[in-house]
This record gives structure tokens, C-alpha cells and sequence, in this order.
């Protein structure tokens, strides 16, 4: 991103971030209180991602499993994870797990979209297997991404997953738009309410 593109993009990430914070606001208090009844730990967590040039930040999300699990050597969790909580299955389903980052979003860690942030051990390893994988750094890591909306999500072990997702993120940055952006959130929002966006 070049020229006034980045700030148009802030200013898209901090007007609508703002606002779907405000829209979402009351749920928080009601998914804490669920998490906590069904299992003893923190409502939300953090763990390490690497951002923009590869800083590193600490992302938030809604507590879905019964492990916690710090963002250095994660295992990903899979279809019938026996680490998922009831309610933690109702929110990765909805993405209700992921509303946590609308702070990082405001605190400009994040974007609203962008190539999703992976775990630090998997950075290593796909870095190592791609060589433009380090490429989707150069713009802010987003709650919901091209990749994520055009069914590229889920395990990353299936052949030629992290390659697609590469690609669809490579694609992204190149072609930004609000425009683009836009299309991304309607399409993420309508999975959401239609349950789909397991993981």
C-alpha cells in the first residue's frame, strides 16, 4: 500500500470497527458469563501473532477451549476437538470468538480485513515451505480476510491449503479497495449469521 492508502484505511478500520464494537458490545458481558459457567479460566485470552513487518502483538479472542494454549507452539484445533467447550463450538461457528479483535483493530494492531494472523510456529513453518509467504506482511493482519470469504479456511495440513490462502492474500494486497474491504465484511457478516464460518 502506497500514497494515501493506508490512512484510508485506518480511517475505514477505525469508523467501522467503532461502530460494529458499539453494535456488539452488549453480547460481550453474556458470552464472558456463558465461558465462565461451563468452564474455569479467563473469558478472553491473548496470544502472539506478528503483525505488520512481523511486529509482534498480543491478539484477543473469546476463550473456546478448555486448554489454553500460548500462540508459540499452538496446536490447531480440528473438527470434534475434544478442547472445545460447548459454547466455545457455538462461537467459532458464528466467529463470535473472534469479536476480541475489534480492540486490536482500534489499537491499529489489526484491520478489520487483511491476511489472517497465524501462530508464531506456524509463521516459521510456512515461511520456511513458501517463499512469499513473508510477502502477507506487509499489511495489518485482519479479523476476516479474501482467503477466509472464498472457503479457504480450516486446517492448514490439507495439500495445497497455506499455498491457496498465500495466494488469496497476495491477491488481496494487491488489489485493495474499499470497495474490496466492503464486499469482504457483507460477506463475512452473512456467514456469521448463517453459521458457517466454522472453523
Amino acid at each position: 500500500m502506497s500514497g494515501w492508502s493506508p490512512i484510508v484505511k485506518r480511517i475505514e478500520d477505525i469508523v467501522i470497527g467503532s461502530l460494529m464494537l458499539a453494535v456488539s458490545l452488549p453480547l460481550w458481558p453474556l458470552i464472558a458469563l456463558a465461558i465462565k459457567i461451563e468452564s474455569p479460566g479467563p473469558a478472553i485470552f491473548a496470544q502472539r501473532r506478528r503483525g505488520r513487518f512481523m511486529r509482534e502483538f498480543r491478539m484477543l479472542k473469546f476463550r473456546s477451549m478448555r486448554v489454553l494454549e500460548d500462540g508459540s507452539a499452538v496446536r490447531q484445533a480440528t473438527p470434534g476437538d475434544a478442547r472445545i467447550t460447548r459454547v466455545g463450538r457455538i462461537l467459532r461457528r458464528t466467529s463470535l470468538d473472534e469479536l476480541p479483535q475489534l480492540l486490536n483493530v482500534l489499537r491499529g494492531e489489526m484491520s478489520l480485513v487483511g491476511p489472517r494472523p497465524h501462530a508464531l510456529v506456524h509463521d516459521e513453518e510456512f515461511s520456511r515451505l513458501l517463499e512469499l509467504y513473508p510477502d502477507r506482511h506487509q499489511m495489518k493482519p485482519g479479523m476476516t480476510g479474501l482467503a477466509q470469504v472464498t472457503g479457504l479456511r480450516g486446517s492448514t495440513a490439507k495439500p495445497g491449503s497455506i499455498e491457496a490462502r498465500v495466494e488469496a492474500d497476495l491477491a488481496y494486497i494487491k488489489n485493495w479497495s474499499v470497495a474490496l474491504d466492503l464486499g469482504i465484511l457483507r460477506r463475512t457478516i452473512a456467514a456469521m449469521i448463517a453459521g458457517t464460518n466454522a472453523d
